[in-house]
């Protein structure tokens, strides 16, 4: 391989980071707010539940498959993990063992449209568009459309304060970061989620149960939800309504940073620098107070120019 083609190699490989470092060049030149501590650290508040929700969002795609749930099931950890603290309705149950009953009965829905697409070969847009309403609807019904006080000292600290100045929800989501990127980097789980994607035929003939590998990222997608939904309650509140719209980001996130939608190629990093750049993007139009209409047509644009460059790139590689 010549010298040329290394560089654009590389240069493809981390094409959403370069995107990223000139995007943060051209929003600290158009305003001098943009670079403040104060702003950096709300943007990446405002994104942490993304970060996580679309790295779950990432393994199912580097299966070949998608996961149109994220949003409701974080929708229906934020109402449910409230109501199992609300003192008013007498549970104020403990505190992690309302997060393990919130996280249990999250990958439930995981596992059962992870089940329905690897066992029973149902197509993944249909099976999590099911479950997408299914979990909103359930949102609902326990709420009753209501807000839900979150009743517990820890949690709105969590969620409100900082260590260092930097907020603990930015660092949780550092953290899943750097677990998520460890595990598909360095673990046989990650090799053969993203081999599943590549070649799944090949795969199972070796040996492997593709078929469980493939269900376990749905419910890893679902855990990861059940954090977002629970980061995303910043006000101090379980909501039915929050999160609508967090599946399309995620995705979106996704393709940004490079990964295929017909599974095998992505990495947490770029799916990170995704996140970032459409984090990005909305909070420079709004320091430039600019209608909130206009920054979904961009980010449709940069959809369409990211896959694009996809196919330029080759399918795989």
């Amino acid at each position: 391989m010549s010298g040329t083609q290394t560089a654009r190699g590389i240069l493809r490989k981390y094409l959403p980071v370069v995107v990223l470092v000139i995007l943060v060049a051209v929003s600290s030149a158009l305003s001098k707010n943009f670079m403040t501590a104060q702003n950096i650290f709300n943007l990446l508040r405002q994104n942490s539940a993304n970060v996580i929700v679309s790295l779950g969002m990432l393994l199912v795609i580097l299966t070949g498959g998608i996961d149109l749930s994220v949003g409701s099931v974080a929708a229906f950890s934020s109402v449910l993990f409230a109501t199992l603290l609300d003192e008013r309705a007498g549970n104020q149950m403990y505190l992690p063992l309302a997060f393990a009953a919130v996280a249990a009965l999250s990958a439930a829905f995981g596992a059962a449209a992870g089940y329905l697409v690897a066992y029973r070969k149902m197509a993944p847009f249909v099976v999590t568009l099911a479950s997408m309403t299914a979990a909103r609807g359930v949102a609902y019904m326990i709420s009753h459309a209501k807000t839900i006080p979150i009743a517990n000292t820890f949690v709105n600290t969590f969620n409100k304060g900082s260590l260092m100045a930097v907020p603990y929800p930015v660092i949780l989501a550092f953290a899943v970061f750097v677990l998520f990127a460890l595990v598909l980097s360095y673990t046989c789980y990650g090799r053969f989620v993203q081999a599943i994607g590549s070649n799944e035929t090949a795969v199972r003939l070796s040996g492997i149960r593709t078929s469980l590998y493939v269900m376990s990222v749905y419910v890893m997608s679902a855990l990861a939800s059940t954090l977002g939904g629970i980061i995303e309650s910043r006000t101090g509140v379980g909501d039915a309504r929050v999160c609508q719209g967090m599946e399309l980001d995620a995705i979106a996130a996704c393709v940004i940073g490079g990964a295929s939608l017909s599974g095998g190629r992505g990495t947490a990093l770029n799916t990170l620098t995704g996140v970032l750049i459409l984090g990005l993007i909305g909070n420079i139009m709004a320091l430039m107070k600019v209608a909130p209409y206009p920054q979904q047509v961009i980010k449709g644009i940069i959809i369409i120019v990211a896959v694009l460059l996809q196919g330029r790139g080759g399918k795989k590689q």
